[in-house]
């Protein structure tokens, strides 16, 4: 049986959610993620869903004629600076079906992410949602090891760890794949499924991670290695890439990133 796969937000920087919606549906994959907890990023849709009930009520009517599902919500960001509670967004992915939230530390406080983490978590689980704790490159928390023993200390049994390929690659694979054995498969939700150009290191990271992700298959990432040793997990596909978008368009390079997962998870026998 095929791998489940969702076209993330960030794949097609900008879009809104209804036409994200269609352009999942269109390209063939399983399911969508939302960005329904806007960062506040430039050209950003600022999608507030308990607060515009006509965008909601759209949303479920598209998810319906396409027969598409939500796989996950994001992004909650922990931050002295940013909102803590967050059950108005929560409700509305419940009323969609969604079981998963994407989340990340933007604070070097470890003692007050935790505490904030914690009550978040609570508030997940009310709405019977998974919170996955993931560590960009550029986040408070930018290590496996680091987020684990955070996992630990938070000790919530809704928080999971997302494992997106690009920070795992940074972070190092073969590290990460004794401590992956060590934790055991329970401790780990979606997978961000991408690959990494051979000249990323001519830029900042935030430029690779916003704008020149690599199909996968097509980079450097030794993908099958690590997907080998996490469990097989639903996978979103978060790989923007402003060239190919504006080569394709966003149908064309939502299809490509698909069509590339799927031949590298054939190839590999996963």
């Amino acid at each position: 049986m095929s791998r489940k796969i969702s076209l993330a937000y960030l794949t097609l920087p900008g879009v809104e959610p209804v036409e994200q919606i269609k352009i999942a549906a269109k390209a063939g994959y399983d399911f969508v993620s939302l960005r329904t907890i806007p960062m506040g990023q430039e050209g950003e849709p600022q999608v507030h869903l308990e607060k515009d009930p006509e965008l909601f009520e759209k949303i479920k009517a598209t998810l319906k004629e396409t027969n598409m599902k939500v796989l996950d919500i994001e992004l909650v960001r922990i931050k002295e600076d940013l909102p803590a509670d967050f059950r108005g967004a929560f409700e509305k992915a419940a009323e969609l079906g969604v079981k998963e939230v994407l989340s990340s530390i933007w604070t070097t406080d470890y003692e007050f992410a935790v505490k904030q983490y914690k009550n978040i978590c609570k508030q997940a689980q009310e709405f019977g949602l998974n919170m996955n704790f993931e560590f960009p490159a550029v986040s408070g928390v930018k290590t496996l090891a680091d987020t684990l023993m955070l996992q630990e200390k938070i000790d919530a049994p809704n928080l999971k760890v997302l494992m997106d390929m690009l920070y795992c690659n940074w972070d190092g694979i073969d590290k990460e794949i004794e401590m992956i054995k060590k934790a055991g498969p329970e401790r780990f939700g979606v997978i961000h499924l991408c690959d990494c150009p051979s000249n990323w290191a001519d830029s900042e990271k935030v430029v690779t991670m916003r704008g020149n992700r690599e199909y996968c298959g097509k980079g450097i990432i030794d993908l099958p290695k690590i997907l080998k040793a996490l469990p097989a997990n639903n996978c979103s596909i978060e790989s923007p890439n402003f060239a190919y978008i504006e080569k394709y368009g966003q149908l064309g390079h939502a299809k490509n990133c698909l069509d590339n997962a799927r031949a590298m998870f054939a190839k590999a026998g996963l």
